[in-house]
């Protein structure tokens, strides 16, 4: 049972450290894909990971190329999302996001390790990493999916099937719609990723008082 006692530490001291490193290459790509890396720190260790990409669409190289060459998983968004020859925004897309950025968003890796998994923090965490990256953008976009298969509970097409399920749950709780393949899309406009940032605030200090209760309990003479 995934009981908040059971965590390794106090999740409301959970802390995000997001680092961004140039490495002043005058390439036309480098100016069109920024990557932002996430530590999830517990006490200074670090605990999980995240990965963000900055797209910026109207600067440097195609961005469709771009995202193209960079991974598999980037260039699945690219086809969802931008047109080949422009790099732009296909006019589906376009037709999804109000007009408030000329960036797009990408959350391409959320991981934390296997004792702090089951209490939905990864969406909390990843909802405050969007809060903090998303300026200049015009939409946010995701592809869930297990990124640790080395679980063996995983191992089973049935599970894996229902965790990925999960996760996308997780996603769409904070307001990622599914535009197209597994690509899922979210404005930063979008009242439904405020609201639930408040209520997810809620939920973690609500997690850390259960954890501290418990073990004061357990620890007091």
């Amino acid at each position: 049972m995934n009981l908040p006692s059971m965590l390794p530490g106090d999740p409301s001291e959970l802390r995000l450290r997001i680092v961004y490193t140039d490495d002043l290459n005058d390439l036309p790509q480098n100016d069109t894909l920024e990557r932002w890396d996430v530590e999830i720190l517990h006490e200074e260790a670090e605990v999980g990971t995240m990965t963000f990409y900055k797209v910026h669409l109207d600067r440097g190289a195609n961005a469709y190329r771009t995202l193209e060459e960079a991974s598999e998983e980037l260039d699945e968004t690219a086809q969802a999302l931008l047109d080949p020859h422009t790099g732009n925004l296909t006019e589906d897309a376009s037709t999804w996001l109000p007009y408030v950025g000329s960036a797009l968003l990408v959350m391409d890796r959320v991981t934390l390790d296997e004792q702090w998994r089951g209490r939905g923090l990864g969406a909390i965490l990843a909802t405050e990493a969007i809060h903090r990256l998303m300026a200049g953008c015009r939409g946010i976009a995701c592809s869930p999916g297990v990124t640790d298969v080395s679980s063996d509970r995983l191992r089973s097409q049935a599970e894996f099937d229902r965790v990925t399920a999960k996760i996308a749950r997780g996603w769409e709780r904070i307001g990622f719609r599914l535009f197209q393949s597994n690509v899922f899309l979210l404005s930063p406009t979008s009242l439904e990723l405020e609201e639930q940032r408040e209520a997810m605030r809620g939920q973690l200090a609500e997690l850390g008082a259960v954890w501290r209760h418990t073990h004061a309990h357990h620890t007091s003479p």
